[in-house]
């Protein structure tokens, strides 16, 4: 305790002297007591008043995690193949720093395509990463290195977590305009308007697909134009793609932004995580990747993208890198996974449309057309804060307070109690 009170009066400014002379004068502090609990993470504080409701027929909302029709968490059946068949095959070791190259090389072949150009002029840095929070977390990290000068355009709305990741790396942030709420659409003239005011060099994030948590996406059409002006105000697309195959079903659609961005020439970035369309949640697998100008600027920034991991959490785990790499790399097994996300996606789509078409039964006099023109996990349901509120207090059914629905907890036994409660909510 003494040398805690000596601590703390140092802290304070006082001499070596005088701070002993605190600690012993009975307003000694614990070298802690400055710390103040945080806030509580908004999804998590949802799952908290879930579990603690009583009501049989609760419904979770807000976790951005795939249920099946009886609202139970899914493994795929390619992922337990796939396990059958690493199981004993490989040692505990260590992963290298920048992690598995042949799961990194099979990964961005998924996201920028097998046969795109820089990955066969050996142009793309890629490091095996924690998830699509980590490969943000690098791109922030490596912005803040190397790229001192650039901004970070965010879109508003988006998830709560990419503000974190680029405040703790001390990166300037500036928000540009995406959904409209009176249209519950995308703003696409405001989002050109404000990323006209970027400077360049500045970084762009993009949702490559499904965006959280709108769930509106551009055209393809609308992806082209921004695609022409960030080439014109040499902006630096970073696209954090944590949906790819899970939003429309087809891998390929989903990475359709990206490929107008090369076919425009741009050098990028890309976050790719497979929590979602693998259902790998607690593996914390994804990638994050560069396309630079040449193979030695590839390299020298992989090197240092693996000097930034290094320090934070000095490699990557083995086992979903192995999980992803037999799945890529055997055509039967990509093959079966294509169908099981695709069945995911599927079943997300037919919750739209039973949603939308059990709210226009009840003649709710709102328009509800964005609940099937959205896509991906999430939609963007237009109620307020204070509906969301009700939903919970009235009908044990909780979501994040801005309207954001998680579809995945909507089924064919839910569905209609969730429309009428919806249709109360927006009408009494």
């Amino acid at each position: 305790m003494l040398q805690r009170g000596i601590l703390s009066g140092l802290r304070r400014g006082l001499s070596s002297s005088q701070a002993a002379a605190f600690s012993t004068s009975g307003v000694s502090q614990s070298l802690f007591s400055d710390v103040q609990v945080a806030p509580k993470d908004p999804i998590l504080g949802i799952t908290e008043a879930f579990l603690a409701d009583q009501n049989s027929e609760k419904m979770n909302l807000g976790v951005g995690a795939y249920r099946d029709d009886d609202c139970k968490p899914v493994v795929l059946n390619v992922v337990r193949e796939a396990e059958s068949r690493i199981a004993g095959s490989n040692f505990m070791e260590y992963l290298p720093i920048g992690g598995m190259k042949a799961f990194s090389d099979l990964s961005v072949k998924l996201a920028f395509g097998e046969d795109a150009l820089p990955i066969q002029e050996g142009r793309v840095a890629a490091v095996q990463s924690l998830s699509g929070t980590g490969s943000c977390r690098l791109m922030a990290e490596f912005m803040h290195r190397y790229l001192p000068q650039a901004k970070i355009w965010i879109p508003k709305p988006t998830w709560s977590n990419h503000h974190n990741i680029w405040k703790d790396a001390q990166v300037q942030q500036e928000l540009y305009r995406y959904y409209k709420p009176e249209s519950r659409g995308l703003d696409q003239e405001g989002l050109l308007e404000d990323l006209s005011k970027g400077s360049p060099g500045d970084v762009v994030l993009l949702h490559a697909c499904a965006h959280n948590p709108t769930g509106v996406d551009p055209t393809p059409q609308q992806w082209k134009e921004i695609s022409k002006l960030m080439k014109e105000k040499q902006l630096f697309p970073f696209f954090d793609m944590a949906y790819q195959g899970f939003a429309s079903g087809d891998c390929t659609r989903d990475a359709q932004a990206i490929r107008v961005f090369l076919e425009d020439g741009h050098l990028m970035g890309c976050s790719q995580s497979y929590a979602k369309n693998m259902g790998l949640y607690g593996q914390r697998i994804g990638c994050f990747s560069i396309i630079t100008d040449s193979a030695d600027e590839a390299k020298a920034v992989e090197s240092q993208m693996k000097a930034i991991a290094r320090p934070m959490y000095s490699n990557p785990p083995l086992h979903g890198a192995l999980l992803v790499k037999e799945i890529l790399g055997n055509e039967a097994l990509k093959q079966q996974w294509y169908e099981e996300v695709r069945g995911m996606a599927e079943r997300i789509i037919s919750m739209r449309a039973l949603l939308r078409q059990h709210l226009e039964d009840l003649k709710n006099p709102l328009p509800w057309k964005h609940v099937t023109e959205q896509i991906g996990m999430f939609c963007f349901s237009g109620i307020s804060p204070e509906q969301v509120d009700r939903l919970a207090q009235d009908y044990s059914i909780y979501m994040t307070r801005n309207g954001r629905i998680s579809m995945a907890g909507v089924t064919t036994k839910n569905v209609s109690r969730l429309a009428e409660a919806l249709h109360k909510v927006t009408t009494d």
